[in-house]
């Protein structure tokens, strides 16, 4: 899903504009970035948490040259999936996993459509 298709879902559902679900989402967007920035953490029932992780310099390599190159200390956003959504997944799942490529049934469908 796309921000687009969710503004579109939420327009629907709420019986809002495009324009005044655009703003909904945004205006979330917003609060949780400038949560995230500030170091705290959110979380939504249900649906899982976002948290901050703070990861230690160190010294990586260039994969083209073999040369290292340090990599700086940084910050990057974690999302936990929460146990309601996790068995929602799950559930949900219509056929087994196989581990085979995802496309691989669209490409046998072109083949019926050319032949037809």
């Amino acid at each position: 899903m796309t921000k687009s298709e969710l503004i579109d879902a939420i327009a629907g559902r709420g019986e809002l504009t495009k324009a005044r679900a655009e703003l909904v989402v945004n205006c979330i967007f917003d609060a949780m970035t400038e949560a995230l920035q500030r170091g705290e953490g959110i979380e939504i029932r249900g649906f899982g948490s976002f948290t901050v992780r703070p990861y230690k310099p160190y010294s990586g390599r260039n994969p083209r040259t073999g040369q290292p190159v340090p990599v700086p200390a940084k910050r990057l956003p974690f999302f936990k999936v929460g146990k309601e959504l996790k068995e929602l997944v799950n559930q949900s799942r219509a056929f087994a996993i196989t581990g085979g490529k995802d496309d691989e049934d669209d490409e046998d469908d072109d083949d019926i459509d050319e032949d037809e």
